[in-house]
């Protein structure tokens, strides 16, 4: 560990053994693994095994032709990718179809969330192995991709490399918590981390505790907004999207130095209207739900509705929702959109 310091500032720390329990009663670690310990003065949550790969990514080459996608999980972080890959590449729709957007535009940290027990098993079937390879990212893998690189992440900016704002482009995505909690619940559920019949209720706790991987959310958040106005950061919120998809393109575009067309524009809408989203071969993962990694019932691009939250809070969640987001918000002017 000492060595490991040497290029990675982030100190480990177990999580204490009675938040451990509440995790473990939970979640179902068959397949992924559990988040059980924090990193870095904030104590963001990773698998205990993730200093290894932190560092990798904390001290990973970059490009200045490379572009990151940076969220909280949940965040409209796919539909983003697509949109950024999209446009960075001349609306090439062909090629966006014929490759799936993991290989297109890799989530760098994906290869932590495999529980290491699973993997013989896995990769005992040929299907699930080439799938899981489409779908899993090796850090090796991004270090040997010819540039343009396109980057997911939802490591926190500031344990990704310290030049990154000043090499390549970011675009930050943010989004209401309560619609993040509820969409992380229900992401959660398809991959099977959720023990049978968990409940939502439960998982909001969890998440207001920073008991849920990533956390804690409004750390994450805040250190993207004191970033916001650095030339190479575009911080979008997710609601900005939602309620006019056409203008922030014109954003990205304008951020991506391309030049678009108002045709252009309005095709790439259509293209990524909700309900075509889900039928996409290419971003949706049904391939996962077809080898039996993810739960045969719902799918993996959901409703992506604002204020969706509304349907699964009582009066006691919605008073202490608004408690947790006054007090993490009193000394910033961050706001969400509604």
């Amino acid at each position: 560990m000492a060595e490991l310091n040497k290029t990675y500032p982030f100190e480990a720390v177990d999580v204490d053994p009675d938040q451990l329990e509440q995790i473990k009663n939970f979640y179902d670690d068959t397949f992924l693994t559990f988040f059980t310990t924090r990193y870095g003065p904030k104590g963001y949550l990773f698998p205990h095994n993730f200093g290894g790969l932190g560092a990798e990514i904390y001290n990973m080459e970059l490009r200045p032709s490379d572009t990151f996608v940076v969220t909280f999980p949940k965040c409209g972080t796919t539909w983003t990718q697509e949109l950024v890959w999209l446009m960075a590449n001349d609306f090439n729709y062909e090629a966006a179809a014929a490759t799936n957007l993991n290989t297109r535009f890799p989530f760098i940290e994906s290869s932590i969330l495999i529980n290491s027990n699973a993997m013989p098993t896995i990769f005992m079937d040929e299907t699930i192995k080439e799938t899981m390879q489409k779908n899993i990212c090796l850090l090796e893998k991004v270090h040997n991709l010819p540039s343009p690189r396109f980057l997911k992440s939802h490591v926190p900016l500031s344990m990704l490399p310290a030049n990154l704002l000043d090499t390549c482009k970011v675009v930050y995505v943010a989004r209401d918590p309560r619609d993040v909690a509820v969409s992380f619940y229900h992401h959660s559920d398809l991959m099977k981390t959720l023990k049978e019949g968990s409940d939502f209720k439960t998982y909001w706790n969890l998440f207001i505790k920073d008991l849920i991987s990533w956390t804690p959310f409004f750390e994450h958040l805040k250190e993207a907004w004191e970033l916001r106005n650095h030339p190479n950061m575009l911080f979008i919120f997710y609601e900005e999207l939602s309620r006019d998809l056409a203008a922030c393109a014109r954003r990205i575009a304008k951020f991506l130095n391309k030049e678009v067309t108002e045709e252009q524009i309005e095709k790439l809408c259509d293209h990524l209207k909700i309900d075509n989203f889900k039928k996409n071969k290419s971003v949706n993962l049904k391939e996962m739900q077809q080898i039996g990694v993810f739960n045969s019932k719902g799918s993996f691009i959901r409703e992506g509705k604002v204020g969706g939250w509304k349907k699964y809070f009582d009066e006691e969640m919605i008073q202490q929702a608004d408690q947790w987001i006054e007090e993490n918000l009193r000394d910033t002017d961050l706001r969400f959109h509604q």
